[in-house]
């Protein structure tokens, strides 16, 4: 079971999808300039890790 599935209708509209992945790397943008790099690491990889679970990769639906 993955963390993210892409194929679930709460992400089919794009801009769900980017906002997930822009609320993630935004945080760790704050973190990062207030001087929190621990949390700013684990939300950028947050943030990674939703760009390619809803971006990077095909859907499963197209699979056989």
């Amino acid at each position: 079971m993955a963390l993210i599935d892409p194929g679930h209708p709460f992400f089919r509209p794009l801009w769900r999808r980017v906002l997930v992945v822009g609320l993630a790397l935004g945080w760790a943008l704050v973190e990062a300039a207030t001087g929190s790099p621990g949390w700013a690491v684990m939300f950028g990889a947050a943030g990674i890790y939703a760009a390619l679970a809803l971006f990077g990769r095909p859907k499963d639906a197209d699979r056989d």
